[in-house]
């Protein structure tokens, strides 16, 4: 699951450096960095040079990662899809009259991490 959380941050910030995953991700940067390491390895994503810095390195995604993101993306939906048709039909428009806040919600946590990898 933490090799999908990261392939998920990458999907929305790729190039990164693995200090600015770990922030998004609030995990260690040596757990990152062994993540990244695994996932180098399995083709999942690259290691490059940062154009900004050339000092410094950057992880990007790769076809493969991509693949395996949508793939589990479609899986999750599925998954989402199921649960939902099981509950009764106040159940269903419960969470439908909540999702703009949850979305809200999502969005200001977005946020809240992005000024956290700023600072």
């Amino acid at each position: 699951m933490a090799q999908i959380e990261l392939l998920q941050v990458l999907g929305e910030h790729s190039p990164a450096r693995v200090s600015d995953l770990a922030t998004r991700r609030r995990l260690a940067p040596s757990t990152v960095s062994g993540l990244i390491g695994q996932m180098i390895t399995t083709g999942l994503v690259a290691r490059d040079v940062d154009s900004v810095d050339r000092r410094a390195s950057v992880v990007t995604l790769t076809e493969a990662g991509r693949g395996k993101l949508a793939a589990w993306t479609t899986a999750h939906e599925r998954r989402i899809d199921t649960a939902l048709a099981a509950l009764d039909a106040d159940s269903q428009n419960a969470i439908r009259n909540a999702l703009p806040a949850l979305f809200q919600l999502a969005e200001n946590l977005g946020e809240a991490a992005d000024s956290i990898t700023e600072q």
